[in-house]
């Protein structure tokens, strides 16, 4: 990446420092101030919101909480509003005791924290699977070390939150930070799949939606995402529908649900329009996986929560090779994961029908991966850092 490229990276955060400095000066430190940041999404959602209902819960009284939640576009004013918010992120950066993110928040890597306030970062994939942050330095995913030297991504954090100690080294050097920073306290999100009353009430809502689902086996296909922004314009989906439909006939339903930041439908042919069901926004992705019967995917982290359900969980991909020479893994792929693998679809469905599947080798792969499954990480995350 040249200099000037760089050069308006490099006068935003200076900008943002300045700022961050004056309110700093200007203002002082709240300790009873929460903020919730996120580029993810327009509302708040995921960890984030666990944890702010932990809060509302059990210190409601304690503390004041903010929101910057803002999914940026390109336009030009996409980018006067991305200004906009740098400086109400700087503001708040300088006068809340906690501040939570859930993902990279570029803001947070242009300051030195006051002392007293603490940075949590609740990343947003549960478990380590494929490589992020400093471990994909120089390849076409990653950052590249020009740009490191002006801008160190994801520094200053007090704490990082994951779901268990083997994944702390991952941790460590993805986010090029001490081990004893990264605590095992679990994944908040995860906290709906033990709440019982609420899976019935999405049932309810899912079937009233689609009363022609209500006898089929739903299988969840859910890819990961392969952008390197916040964008990803194209998905061409590797499984042919019509073969599969071809296989397992009228006793399944094929739930396609895509990865929030690609923006395009995908290719549903007249034909099958009766198996296959794109799925955006009526539901989330946590309540699909609570819906389904079995999760197909690719190199998508959903792998680490759709296992606490003890469901099959199968894997089809056809670009692997090539996945791994430009992102990779944590793990030797095809003995890491938690299902067969397979590349061919008539292969994939003949496997679903057949109905051999291996819960043992699921339930081991969960209980190396969260090292609480008890449906209270958000309570203990709040109480190890609000005590």
């Amino acid at each position: 990446m040249s200099f000037l490229k760089l050069l308006p990276t490099i006068a935003v955060k200076q900008f943002i420092r300045v700022i961050f400095f004056l309110c700093s000066v200007l203002f002082p430190l709240k300790m009873n101030k929460v903020t919730f940041a996120s580029y993810r999404s327009d509302k708040l959602t995921g960890n984030l919101a666990y944890v702010y209902k932990e809060i509302q819960r059990t210190r409601k009284q304690q503390y004041d909480t903010f929101f910057l939640l803002k999914k940026f576009d390109f336009s030009f004013a996409g980018k006067l509003d991305y200004v906009l918010h740098m400086i109400k992120a700087s503001y708040h950066l300088a006068t809340s005791k906690y501040f939570f993110i859930d993902d990279y928040y570029f803001p947070v890597y242009c300051i030195k924290p006051r002392k007293g306030s603490e940075i949590i970062q609740l990343w947003h994939a549960a478990g380590a699977f494929k490589k992020f942050g400093y471990s994909t330095i120089d390849n076409s995913f990653g950052p590249s070390r020009k740009y490191l030297e002006h801008v160190k991504i994801h520094s200053n954090y007090s704490k990082v939150a994951v779901s268990s100690s083997e994944v702390i080294p991952y941790y460590a050097e993805a986010f090029d930070m001490e081990e004893e920073k990264i605590k095992p306290w679990g994944v908040p999100r995860t906290d709906y799949f033990f709440m019982k009353d609420k899976h019935a009430k999405v049932k309810n809502r899912f079937y009233e939606k689609y009363p022609q689902l209500k006898n089929k086996k739903l299988l969840l296909y859910a890819p990961t995402f392969r952008g390197k922004s916040h964008y990803q314009d194209q998905f061409e989906c590797p499984i042919h529908f019509g073969a599969m439909q071809k296989v397992l006939g009228d006793e399944y339903a094929l739930l396609v649900h895509l990865h929030p930041y690609i923006t395009t439908p995908v290719t549903i042919e007249p034909s099958v329009e009766q198996f296959v069901f794109e799925i955006k926004q009526d539901f989330t992705i946590n309540e699909l996986m609570i819906i389904s019967d079995l999760l197909i995917t690719d190199y998508s982290s959903v792998i680490f929560e759709y296992s606490l359900l003890g469901r099959p969980i199968a894997f089809f991909a056809t670009d692997l090779e090539e996945y791994k020479s430009e992102r990779n893994f944590y793990y030797v792929y095809q003995s890491f994961i938690p299902g067969p693998f397979f590349n061919e679809t008539v292969a994939l469905g003949n496997w679903i029908k057949q109905g051999e599947y291996d819960y043992q080798k699921i339930n081991a792969f969960r209980d190396r991966f969260f090292d609480y499954a008890d449906g209270k990480a958000a309570e203990r995350l709040v109480n190890a850092i609000m005590k």
